[in-house]
């Protein structure tokens, strides 16, 4: 006789609807990619498949524009981020800034992963 919770672990639709929002965002770069492989290619045939899969997923037209322009500057944040961070480990062999040993930096900012 365990002790069981009152109710179990329920899903975030918060979460649910950014991701139904961001495989609408790949459906409509698959059917963008599509015509520029072709279909009867060998990635071709694989974009298919996989936007065939999808699609099912997202009802047409349920991409607005301002969702496309949220992923649109998501992308780009990422983007001069992981540029940044390139640049300072081919600046400090992968150290510190300033060729100070792993560690030795300034913390990070608030809200900032390390």
């Amino acid at each position: 006789m365990g002790v069981s919770p009152a109710s179990g672990p329920t899903p975030n639709k918060g979460y649910e609807a950014a991701g139904l929002q961001k495989i609408g965002m790949i459906v409509k770069q698959l059917e963008q990619l599509i015509p520029l492989l072709g279909a009867s290619s060998d990635a071709g045939g694989a974009a298919l498949k996989a936007l065939n899969s999808l699609a099912k997923f997202v009802p047409a037209g349920s991409v607005t524009p301002a969702a496309e322009k949220n992923s649109a500057e998501q992308m780009m944040m990422q983007a001069v981020k992981n540029n940044q961070q390139m640049a300072a480990l081919k600046q400090g062999g992968g150290g510190a800034p300033g060729g100070a040993p792993p560690g030795a930096g300034s913390p990070p900012a608030a809200g900032m992963a390390a």
